[in-house]
């Protein structure tokens, strides 16, 4: 019986080390990015919004998307609520992310009405109000949102890793939702984080 040797702690540490300086950097990135939206006024964070709802909706990718993830924005995400109900509207079947407690992980859950399926839920989140799993890999189009986007797809999030868990089971198309803003040069990543495969912001539409 062979045994594989023990990674020399010099090793050991050096890895720590870097791990450590990634997450820095992405602390101060997240800082750097959330005051520049922060600084964003009401009227401009709503026109920039409606504007990123008008550019999806003119994509095939949207069009042809038969199983839509949407997320439920905080406050100075951008607002695609509206998309839900229009998606909807258009016969297109819609799931939101929904916290389950007992794993303390999220899961889809299918949305019907908007009056009636949604409550406010865990960090007081609008999310599904009843608990009715769908099947990850048969989500056509995922919406994402991010502190912050690079053009290689890596994603930035507010460092709690509950969306690249979801995202990380997920074979459909993931689309990061941003304010252009918040398109920046290079997101440091971590092994675990999970790529976007396209980026929708208020004034571009991009493909990875």
């Amino acid at each position: 019986m062979t045994f594989n040797s023990p990674a020399p702690l010099g090793a050991a540490q050096t890895n720590h080390d870097m791990s450590e300086t990634v997450r820095e950097a992405k602390a101060a990135l997240r800082r750097q990015v959330l005051s520049e939206v922060a600084g964003m006024s009401d009227e401009a964070l709503a026109a920039a919004s409606a504007q990123a709802c008008d550019l999806i909706k003119a994509q095939g990718m949207w069009r042809h998307a038969d199983w839509i993830l949407v997320f439920a924005p905080l406050r100075r995400e951008p607002d695609i609520w509206p998309l839900v109900e229009e998606a909807l509207l258009a016969g297109k079947s819609v799931a939101l992310p929904r916290f389950h407690p007992p794993t303390g992980k999220y899961e889809a859950c299918e949305v019907k009405n908007l009056q009636d399926d949604i409550a406010s839920g865990h960090w007081s989140i609008r999310e599904p109000r009843e608990r009715c799993a769908v099947a990850l890999n048969q989500l056509d189009l995922v919406l994402v949102p991010g502190v912050a986007f690079d053009l290689h797809g890596r994603r930035l999030g507010r460092g709690k890793g509950f969306y690249d868990q979801l995202l990380a089971a997920m074979s459909g198309t993931k689309c990061g939702v941003a304010f252009d803003q918040q398109i920046v040069r290079e997101v440091p990543i971590e092994p675990h984080d999970v790529h976007v495969n396209c980026i929708l912001t208020p004034t571009r539409w991009i493909e990875l």
